[in-house]
């Protein structure tokens, strides 16, 4: 058993005295109704404690991308590594490939939730697959290869998708590419996440998709028309419904500090209003994430890697080697939003977009502890029991 005192939770004002018992946690009290002299106690003097962040849209890691997966202990690797840095869950993203490609891979993520794999303490669960193409609009393919990009159509999704369907968690695609508006409601039937994203859609065909089920935006900005104020667009769309999750990348590459802050400001009136979508930070990381800066192979191509940003061989950007937690530090230490705030766009908000419990009595309690020095934010795991 541990107590936690003086503990700050992103989630509930004011200082609260936690109970740990075999990794679970027990009660959540304020401060002021702990006795004095409790046992096994230890003191965070004021640190913020959370649930670790959920990724939902990571490419790879250790210079395993996840469109190469051949065996199911080449993901428990992965997922060992992201335990320790910080990350509870994760949707090993599947970017546009081969159709061959992509169902080897999905049989290895299958092959790892039925042995047992995702039973493992000290290991980040594996969600399922995130499917981030390859029925993408190819003008907005960004560092997709061109050649694997389909058209979206139920047909072409099921043969997909095949007898790996409980292996797939999202699905991100671009709804103006279909005729038939048959896909988005077949997904959701499956069990399966509808993203938005590497999309041209207007509003009109945004919230079409989102009345059919649609639930997420695949990293805001990226790969889709800005804000404009006579085309608000997918992303427009997403930030004024009440029920969608948008994800974002807070390298500071992706998307500038400015549009961030502003994204943030939008976002901090839909939280007050109570309403149950809203942002969440992904890391978009690849392959490198893990390794020194470099060249790495990227399918038939190559990455060069400088300060964590990783791009093509022509400049285009292909994604980052920071982790998830990184962008929740840097949103504190850029100045743009609240510790408690940060916290939460990486482990909350994720966690409500794909279903997953928040901090709660009775749950596992894989801790993360925060530490605001200055104005900078760090964390480090919670060994508590």
């Amino acid at each position: 058993m541990a107590i936690l005192l003086n503990v700050r939770l992103p989630h509930m004002p004011g200082l609260h005295c936690l109970e740990v018992v075999r990794n679970q946690l027990r009660s959540i009290l304020p401060m002021a109704k702990v006795a004095a002299n409790a046992v096994q106690a230890f003191d965070l003097n004021g640190d913020w404690v959370s649930l670790g962040g959920v990724d939902l849209q990571i490419n790879g890691a250790l210079g395993l991308a996840f469109p190469d997966l051949s065996d199911p202990v080449e993901l428990q690797k992965t997922a060992s590594f992201l335990w320790e840095q910080g990350i509870d869950a994760f949707t090993p993203t599947l970017v546009t490939a081969d159709p061959e490609q992509i169902q080897r891979s999905l049989a290895v993520i299958q092959a790892y939730g039925a042995k047992g794999f995702n039973d493992q303490p000290h290991h980040a669960t594996v969600l399922g697959a995130h499917l981030e193409g390859p029925f993408l609009n190819p003008m907005k393919g960004g560092a997709h290869p061109q050649e694997y990009v389909q058209p979206l159509s139920l047909d072409r999704v099921q043969a997909l998708l095949g007898s790996y369907g409980d292996a797939v968690k999202i699905v991100t695609l671009a709804p103006e590419m279909e005729v038939a508006a048959e896909v988005i409601p077949w997904l959701r039937s499956h069990n399966i996440i509808v993203s938005l994203g590497h999309s041209l859609a207007n509003v009109t065909e945004a919230q079409h998709a989102f009345a059919q089920g649609a639930t997420m935006v695949t990293h805001a900005f990226n790969a889709m028309p800005g804000l404009h104020h006579r085309q608000p667009g997918l992303l427009g769309a997403a930030l004024t419904h009440s029920q969608v999750f948008v994800g974002l990348i807070a390298d500071g590459q992706h998307v500038c500090p400015t549009m961030l802050d502003l994204l943030l400001r939008i976002n901090r009136g839909r939280f007050q209003d109570g309403t149950s979508g809203g942002l969440f930070l992904v890391s978009d990381a690849l392959a490198p994430l893990g390794l020194p800066d470099g060249t790495y192979p990227w399918d038939s191509r190559e990455i060069e890697v400088v300060k964590g940003t990783a791009r093509l061989q022509d400049g285009t950007l292909s994604g980052t080697t920071f982790p998830l937690l990184e962008g929740a530090k840097n949103l504190v230490n850029w100045g743009l939003c609240t510790v408690d705030e940060a916290i939460m766009l990486a482990t909350d908000v994720p966690r409500q977009a794909v279903g997953l419990p928040r901090l709660a009595l009775g749950q596992t309690a894989n801790l993360v502890r925060w530490h605001v020095q200055g104005s900078s934010l760090s964390w480090q795991r919670l060994q508590a029991d």
